[in-house]
């Protein structure tokens, strides 16, 4: 059973949220909260596998609230997906460096509500290629990163490899077809250089990648 937490100021989004949800055999909603603050409590409380979680709320917003769940070892498998209005703005990135999943925009239709839910609960990271798309094209007309080999001094060259391809949103069996292994090793390979590099998730792992240079966008 994956177990769900809502939190989102309007009482009208986090209904039919419930409503949809609560309809499939295989999900549970665990606790609503209105804002950041409550929503960390009740994170510490019922443990989610997933928590869905408002960018902007009174009292705490959903980057604070994000940041200290990703910062509590107690919540470690607490997997945020982040509800925002907007798209992919700085706010999302926010998000996505203080240790978000994925997000996801609230008009999104239902099945990929369903979906996205039970991606998080599996601890992937919602970057379908059109989201990376977007990240990527963040970092286009970015300054340049410099002196990034500390950053990345504990990779290995298979690990690096491995990184690279996350950020260009391949999945990890598409990642195994590209260096000829087996999708366990991809797997592998992906799973060290997030502990090494202590992201949380694939999320964490593109920004990081981009941020630090080891990809350049296309037209740099």
């Amino acid at each position: 059973m994956i177990r769900v937490l809502l939190v989102d100021d309007q009482p009208l989004i986090r209904s039919g949220f419930r409503a949809l949800l609560d309809l499939e055999d295989d999900i549970q909603i665990v606790a609503e909260a209105p804002d950041g603050e409550e929503g960390l409590a009740l994170a510490q409380e019922h443990l989610p596998d997933v928590a869905l979680i408002d960018i902007r709320m009174p009292v705490m917003d959903g980057i604070e609230a994000t940041r200290r769940i990703a910062a509590d070892p107690a919540l470690a498998g607490v997997h945020v997906v982040i509800l925002t209005n907007y798209g992919m703005d700085e706010y999302v990135f926010e998000a996505l460096r203080a240790g978000a999943a994925g997000f996801l925009v609230k008009d999104i239709v239902p099945e990929d509500l369903l979906h996205a839910v039970r991606v998080a609960a599996r601890g992937d990271a919602l970057l379908a290629p059109s989201l990376t798309r977007k990240l990527i094209q963040r970092y286009v007309d970015q300054p340049l990163p410099t002196a990034t080999d500390g950053v990345l001094a504990e990779l290995t060259g298979r690990e690096r490899e491995a990184v690279a391809l996350v950020a260009q949103g391949l999945s990890n069996d598409q990642i195994a077809d590209r260096m000829v292994i087996s999708p366990m090793t991809a797997k592998t390979h992906v799973n060290r250089a997030m502990t090494k590099l202590r992201t949380r998730d694939r999320a964490q792992l593109v920004v990081l990648a981009y941020e630090t240079g080891l990809v350049v966008p296309n037209g740099r």
